[in-house]
């Protein structure tokens, strides 16, 4: 009796333990430091700036403890009716529309020009990826030369060129901008349409050739379908990617000009949150910005399923 009262607890226990620790809890284990990590620097802070949204918060002297009252949606109410706030989310709208577009088409078609065997396939490779690899501050050094209102692209258009020039034009530095990000960024999202080239079976390509099929209609009835879901995830990474444009605005545009054509919502978060001390204000934008940022996901990946 006390045998089989003790096997049914032991099996319990063993299935507790599987529920938390898995089949094989030497691997939880290896995975901890890297839960810890995430906890640490992600979803604490994350949040901690929720909490910072609903109060009315600002940094004191260490030691210094005094009220933060709770606002409820103040500090909401008060962002979604400033005017360099919704024009900093118009300003990123203009972006997505730009680059998130350019990004698949330009990513897809490229890889498959690659993945078909053409003349220095490999040199090519490794010049659409430097760019990627290489830090935004050098990037952004030439093509402000390049940009500028003496630089190359003036030169070469000629009474054609802007004026005021390219990051000085209010209507032309958030798609310059856009530009910019397309062709540095460019180089990751060939290699991730690359990887998934290499399990579209090469027998659905022979076929749709021997029917007559020529390249365009083997590419849009064969590649597009055979890498949908990479497609997919190229979609999300670009709106995640984009929304959180920070760094090329900052540097490009000097913060954001002219007159905050170029400024985006983490800029927007850096300059209220900690140049003008501002952090629950800043908390309240960076959580519209999760929202806007999560629903642009959810329905880029709904829409492209679809089809």
């Amino acid at each position: 009796m006390s045998t089989a009262t003790r096997e049914p607890r032991t099996t319990e226990v063993r299935t507790t333990r599987s529920r938390w620790w898995g089949r094989q809890p030497i691997g939880s284990l290896f995975a901890l430091p890297y839960l810890v990590f995430v906890l640490a620097i992600f979803a604490y802070p994350l949040g901690f700036a929720v909490w910072i949204a609903f109060h009315d918060y600002f940094f004191t002297a260490p030691g210094v403890d005094v009220p933060k009252p709770f606002v409820g949606l103040d500090n909401f109410a008060a962002v979604l009716t400033d005017p360099q706030v919704l024009e900093a989310f118009r300003n990123i709208g203009v972006f997505l529309v730009i680059n998130v577009p350019l990004t698949v088409v330009l990513s897809m078609v490229l890889a498959t020009a690659l993945n078909a065997g053409i003349r220095w396939a490999a040199a090519y490779r490794i010049a659409f990826y430097v760019p990627y690899l290489t830090a935004s501050v050098s990037l952004v050094g030439v093509w402000l030369l390049l940009f500028s209102s003496g630089g190359l692209v003036n030169s070469v258009l000629g009474p054609l060129a802007p004026d005021p020039s390219w990051l000085v034009n209010s209507s032309l530095a958030m798609p310059t901008i856009a530009l910019y990000v397309t062709w540095k960024q460019l180089g990751f999202y060939i290699l991730l349409y690359l990887a998934a080239l290499q399990s579209v079976p090469r027998e659905l390509h022979e076929s749709a050739a021997t029917d007559g099929a020529n390249a365009w209609q083997r590419f849009r009835n064969v590649t597009v379908p055979g890498v949908r879901a990479t497609t997919v995830l190229v979609l999300v990474l670009a709106i995640i990617t984009g929304a959180n444009l920070f760094t090329e605005p900052y540097l490009l545009t000097n913060g954001g000009g002219p007159d905050g054509a170029s400024v985006t919502p983490v800029l927007l978060i850096y300059q209220r949150g900690i140049q003008q001390q501002n952090p629950d204000t800043a908390a309240a934008i960076g959580m519209l910005l999760v929202i806007v940022v999560g629903v642009l996901s959810l329905a880029a990946n709904r829409i492209n399923r679809e089809r």
